[in-house]
């Protein structure tokens, strides 16, 4: 997994599952979320997503009030988010 950011923008390529992608994908929105409050995630094409990770994007948005939206890639990955309850709190749509 990779991700870069440039403004209040972060994308993220390849598959989130491991600790070390939970940890880059956290620093990285920590930092963003110091100067913006509104966060747009581009997941390009993982199949999934780690609890921890979903865990960490709710915590965002219900207690540190992010204006967080996902455009998703993957179809299976949107599935997973619809499944879950989670496309209006993530805002989630395909990419």
């Amino acid at each position: 997994m990779q991700i870069s950011s440039s403004s209040n923008v972060a994308t993220i390529s390849g598959n989130i599952k491991t600790v070390n992608d939970f940890q880059e994908i956290k620093s990285t929105i920590d930092l963003m979320i110091q100067q913006h409050k509104s966060i747009t995630l581009n997941i390009t094409d993982s199949l999934s997503i780690t609890s921890s990770v979903i865990g960490y994007f709710n915590k965002l948005v219900l207690k540190d009030k992010i204006n967080l939206s996902m455009k998703i890639g993957n179809t299976k990955l949107i599935e997973l988010i619809n499944d879950l309850n989670l496309t209006s709190t993530f805002k989630a749509r395909k990419a």
